[in-house]
């Protein structure tokens, strides 16, 4: 069965993928990653503050509420769902010019099919998925991110960007894989 991120981006310019073992079963995993707050993930905040830093300096920014699940946070900042399947796998999706440090408000989404349907120039289409599989009695959960410009001008802007924060990116990930296997494992 082919994977929802492989339906939502078959072809992209940028990936991360990233994955951890957690000792809870499936089912577990899964209620718990769609609990998990941003204060539960340890670099989130400081990685965060900066990023919005520029936002939050000209008031254009709400900031996070740490204590609602971090899916719905990402759902207000600009993010859409864009497929689940219950206890395995769900994507989320934006479109923006992320390159831009501020006054770049992500494009606004009602659902799939409009993150689908977008073809502006100039902006890159993100995808974000979290993959819960069975492994022994446990569990492995992958999140893989993938971005795919609308067009050269915008592939070249994000690469440069990508190269910049790819480091931070793959600490926020590791740090949320790391904060679900404390509270799925209910450390």
């Amino acid at each position: 069965m082919p994977s929802l991120l492989d339906e939502a981006m078959p072809a992209y310019d940028a990936s991360e993928v990233h994955e951890i073992r957690v000792d809870a079963p499936p089912a577990v995993v899964y209620r718990e990653l769609l609990a998990l707050t941003p204060r539960e993930i340890r670099i989130f905040r400081p990685l965060m503050a900066l990023r919005m830093l520029p936002s939050r300096l000209r008031r254009r920014s709400r900031g996070i509420d740490w204590a609602l699940p971090l899916f719905d946070e990402i759902l207000e900042h600009g993010f859409v769902r864009l497929a689940e399947r219950p206890s395995e796998e769900i994507v989320f999706g934006a479109i923006g010019r992320f390159w831009k440090v501020a006054g770049n408000p992500p494009v606004r989404l009602r659902d799939a099919a409009d993150f689908e349907a977008f073809a502006e120039p100039g902006f890159a289409k993100a995808v974000m998925s979290f993959r819960v599989e069975t492994d022994g009695e446990g569990s492995r959960v992958i999140t893989e991110t993938r971005v795919a410009a609308t067009d050269e001008a915008a592939r070249r802007s994000f690469r440069r960007y990508w190269r910049l924060i790819r480091p931070g990116s793959g600490l926020i990930r590791r740090s949320w894989l790391k904060a679900l296997r404390r509270r799925a494992e209910g450390r």
